[in-house]
Parts: C-alpha cells; sequence; structure tokens
C-alpha cells in the first residue's frame, strides 16, 4: 500500500504567507511545494496546454521520486467534438515528465452537465483510445454515474475512477470506495453548499474542512488503501491555501489512525 497525498495545482499568489513565504519567485513556488509533498496535480493544462520545455523545467526542479497527474484541457472534457488535437498535443507537451518516470496519469474532470448516457459511454471509450500508453482517471459530476454497472465498464476499458467529496446537494455524487485495477484516486473540493452552482472556481472551492470532517473519511480510505496498490489524494479546496493545511491534517490523522490499528 502506498498514499500520495498532494494539491490540485501550486502557483497560487493567494498561498503567499499562509504557505510559500512573500517574497517568493513564482518560478520558486514548485521547489518549495516539493519540500511538503511528493505529488501534485497539474490544473493549468485544463485552460492552456504548454510547451513541453514547461514540463522540461518543472521535472528539474523536483526530486527524482516526485509524482505529477496533468488534467486534460477543457475542450477534452467540456466540448467532446471528438477532437483528437487537444489529446495529441497535451501527449506531446508531457514527454519531459514521462522521460524523467514522473509522470503517473491523466485526470478528466467531467461537468454536471455530463451525464452516463449511451453516447457518453462511447466517448469514454474513444477517449480512452488517445491516451492509450498512459492512466486516464476519469472524475463524474453527475448523480447517474452512480450506476451498478459502471466498475464493470471501467475495469473493461482500463479507465480509473475518482471519488470525490464535494458538497452533499441533489444531483452530485457522494463519497465512494472505488478502486480500478491497482491505483486509487480522490479528490477533496470542499462542502461549500452556497456557490457550488453559482459560484466562481474562486468561490466555488473556498471551503476549510474540519477535522471532524476529514476523520469521517479515516475507514473508507483505509479500506480503499487496502484495495489499491497505490492511493492518490488531492486536495482542490485552494482558496487562501486551504488545500495545503487540509492536505496536511490528512497526512497527521492517517498516521495516527494507522498507527493506532497496529496496536
Amino acid at each position: 500500500m502506498k498514499v500520495m497525498i498532494g494539491t490540485s495545482g501550486y502557483s497560487y499568489e493567494d498561498w503567499r504567507g499562509v504557505f510559500y513565504p512573500v517574497q517568493l519567485p513564482k518560478g520558486k513556488m514548485l521547489d518549495y511545494y516539493c519540500q511538503h509533498f511528493s505529488c501534485v496535480e497539474v490544473n493549468s493544462t485544463y485552460y492552456r496546454i504548454p510547451h513541453p520545455a514547461v514540463f522540461a523545467r518543472m521535472s528539474e526542479k523536483t526530486p527524482e521520486n516526485f509524482e505529477f497527474i496533468v488534467k486534460v484541457h477543457q475542450s477534452t472534457t467540456h466540448e467532446r467534438k471528438m477532437d483528437v488535437t487537444a489529446a495529441h498535443q497535451i501527449c506531446q507537451a508531457i514527454q519531459p515528465l514521462v522521460d524523467t518516470a514522473k509522470f503517473s496519469g491523466f485526470l478528466a474532470q467531467f461537468p454536471f452537465s455530463f451525464k452516463n448516457t449511451p453516447e457518453n459511454r462511447e466517448y469514454l471509450k474513444w477517449l480512452k483510445e488517445q491516451f492509450e500508453k498512459y492512466d486516464l482517471f476519469v472524475e463524474f459530476r453527475n448523480w447517474t454515474w452512480t450506476h451498478p454497472e459502471l466498475a464493470p465498464f471501467l475495469e473493461k476499458y482500463h479507465l480509473g475512477y475518482v471519488n470525490v467529496d464535494e458538497p452533499r446537494l441533489k444531483g452530485l455524487i457522494e463519497p465512494q470506495e472505488i478502486v480500478i485495477g491497482k491505483l486509487a484516486y480522490v479528490r477533496f473540493h470542499g462542502r461549500n453548499t452556497q456557490d457550488w452552482w453559482k459560484g466562481t472556481n474562486q468561490t466555488r472551492y473556498n471551503y476549510l474542512y474540519n477535522q471532524q470532517e476529514l476523520d469521517e473519511w479515516l475507514i473508507g480510505l483505509s479500506r480503499i488503501l487496502g484495495k489499491a496498490y497505490k492511493t492518490y489524494i488531492f486536495f482542490n479546496n485552494h482558496p487562501q491555501g486551504r488545500a495545503i493545511q487540509n492536505a496536511k491534517m490528512l497526512i497527521e490523522s492517517m498516521k495516527a489512525h494507522i498507527d493506532s490499528l497496529k496496536k
């Protein structure tokens, strides 16, 4: 069992004075981040796919055992025109991470409008073909994907699954413990019910988990870890460095929980 805990993104200006030193140059943020965590989700690729040189520099800044998960471009998950351009571009972009064995997979975060339909299942099959060489983790928001046939479908087409913690609102997916293959994935988005539907990316994820809310996950995470060779856990509640705070809290809680089981 191996667990990797980090945050969704790292280069946030509002983390200065909360996590990063105030005067730290932006180009040194990743250097500082990897002193505290051994993995990160790269979310900027959702908006723009960079030149491979960008990932080459990111690889140079991180230690040998550091791992990157890269979010696919929004055209892939939100427009869904079966255009291979974005998929091919991002595969080229991450090649420096592949060459240094630091690339651990792609994240495809689908919107609430992406429902469990025959057409969308066909799209998932097509999408996996575009990333055939790499692990591809899919995240759903719509409750229609909570179906007993989902796991067999994902296993058949070698798609990873992202368990989520998000507001307990009608239509959203509640916490699960699904593991496909040898890898597990969990994302914490916060429970900001007020801003979830109409908020911006800054306000929607503006939420700090308290200790009790994180501890509620400990038993479920223990079962997930027991079923997977490796488990990735990322916090996406990034405003004001809350993802950093909660990631560290969960690391300590899991250590204490594991120690208690050994006694």
